[in-house]
């Protein structure tokens, strides 16, 4: 869950972009995953704007999941949200092939190290 000093912000037509955290005398960018996205603390502009520029497009990317025992599994987000967030095994792009039932993850939020973007 998102601590109660993360400040959602959204775009236009109302779509959830993330977070913008207040640190020291600026503010950190969180994204969907519940990731940190700014190295040092900006101004509220250039937090925004950071959200703005980041979009939501890095959710379709290409993942590896590092499960428990240490293999790697390619996977596609399919859900994310506070309460956690479910990704889906995609081995050579086989979980949006019609008919697929790939192998569902739940993960916890905000997501784990062993998630990252393979793009």
């Amino acid at each position: 869950m998102p601590a109660p000093d993360w400040i959602e912000q959204r775009r236009s037509d109302g779509e959830l972009l993330g977070w913008i955290v207040p640190a020291g005398e600026g503010f950190h960018v969180i994204d969907l995953l519940g990731r940190r996205r700014t190295e040092a603390p900006a101004d509220w502009s250039d937090a925004e704007e950071a959200l703005e520029t980041l979009g939501i497009g890095y959710l379709a990317d290409r993942y590896s999941l590092r499960l428990a025992d240490g293999v790697e599994r390619r996977v596609r987000i399919s859900e994310v949200n506070t309460t956690g967030i479910t990704v889906l095994a995609d081995d050579f792009g086989s979980a949006s092939a019609v008919g697929a039932k790939p192998e569902v993850f739940e993960l916890s939020f905000p997501a784990p190290e062993g998630l990252r973007s393979l793009d």
